[in-house]
């Protein structure tokens, strides 16, 4: 008999969860290598929080590791995890990435040739895009978001400003290279493509791995070499958004201190393994091993939307990899957590197979079956 006794499960917080989270934690099956607990009020629900508050109680909690999947939950997270000392990215570093003019700033001393034009819409030569500093969802300048944003960000010593930014208009294929930085080493996950439905800026979906070549792969993993550190952040996962273009050298778009929790499932279905499992272990203050390389397959997050508002009279039932965006009783303009600027998201669902055309078949046939019922 062990004197012993069986070893400690490590606890792990999962800070302000959403039930993403909580699916993703059970479809990788951490409970059984974690003690996990989830924390907090889903910041995303409302924007109506006590910054101090919300810290406060996360830092009560006993643990070894704390966790954060969206950008304000991550700075929470950061926040309550310097706290305990526990290990994770600073969260002065999380704001730089989540301040898009500071990012921008980083990214011209340490990645130029990869960094886009900026500056205030006034003094930007057309044409160009302008974004929130600090926004989500291609939504806008969300004052009720900002807030909550700030009333954060404050906590971690920020005393700039928000506003709007503009950028020189890029062209080119969007994707975005997820990874992590462990005791100052990045490592790259995998690179995903964004393909928008024809004709727009909504996302239609996401597929992974990227079909670009590798020596583009590796272009983008340089780069994220060299920014991410000089963002000083280190200890978490992050992801960069790119364009790359036909020709000439691939730019950045954004630079997010967080995993991005849409993906999971599908590096899960090709990998064999989580990129919660990996973010558990870098929460902890271990390196993650992960073993870097294209897998064979294809896996497509399939993002549902429509383009007029509508009541929604009836949603489809509970099924595996099914995200609902919508409940019955209220018009999509009403949930406003689903929408961008210009749609209406009402599902996400992810399926794969062993090509590109295979997986995105299945995609375009579950979206047909799909028994939601809306009344313009």
């Amino acid at each position: 008999m062990d004197s012993q006794g069986p070893e400690k499960l490590r606890e792990v917080v999962v800070a302000c969860p959403q039930e993403r989270d909580r699916r993703e934690v059970a479809a990788a099956e951490l409970e059984s290598r974690f003690r996990v607990r989830f924390a907090g009020p889903d910041l995303d629900a409302t924007d109506d929080f006590d910054a101090e508050a919300v810290v406060a109680e996360l830092a009560a909690v006993p643990a070894d590791g704390m966790v954060g999947t969206k950008d304000r939950s991550a700075l929470a997270a950061a926040l309550a995890a310097a706290r305990q000392g526990l290990p994770g990215p600073a969260p002065e570093a999380l704001v730089r990435c989540q301040h898009k003019p500071t990012a921008r700033a980083v990214a011209l001393a340490a990645v130029p040739e990869a960094t886009p034009r900026f500056g205030p819409p006034g003094e930007l030569e057309p044409p160009f895009f302008v974004k929130p500093a600090v926004g989500r969802l291609s939504q806008g300048f969300d004052d009720p978001y900002v807030r909550g944003w700030l009333a954060l960000a404050e906590l971690a010593g920020f005393d700039g400003e928000v506003g709007l930014l503009a950028e020189e208009l890029l062209t080119g294929d969007e994707v975005t290279l997820e990874g992590y930085v462990h005791a100052g080493r990045v490592t790259t996950v995998g690179v995903t493509d964004s393909v928008m439905y024809p004709g727009t800026w909504s996302f239609e979906r996401f597929e992974y791995p990227s079909r670009l070549p590798p020596p583009r792969w590796e272009e983008m993993h340089g780069i994220a070499a060299r920014l991410l550190p000089a963002l000083g952040f280190d200890g978490g996962f992050f992801n960069v958004e790119y364009f790359v273009p036909k020709t000439g050298p691939v730019r950045v778009t954004e630079v997010n201190g967080r995993i991005a929790s849409q993906f999971a499932p599908l590096v899960r279905a090709l990998h064999g393994r989580s990129t919660y499992d990996a973010l558990f272990e870098l929460a902890c203050g271990d390196d993650p091993r992960w073993a870097p390389g294209r897998p064979d397959g294809v896996a497509i997050s399939y993002v549902m939307r429509v383009f007029e508002d509508a009541l929604v009279e009836a949603v489809p039932e509970p099924e595996e990899s099914l995200e609902v965006l919508v409940r019955p009783g209220l018009r999509l303009s009403e949930q406003g957590a689903a929408n961008d600027a210009s749609s209406y998201r009402l599902a996400i669902f992810v399926e794969s197979g062993e090509t590109r055309e295979e997986a995105l078949t299945r995609c375009r046939e579950r979206a047909r079956r799909l028994a939601f019922r809306l009344r313009p």
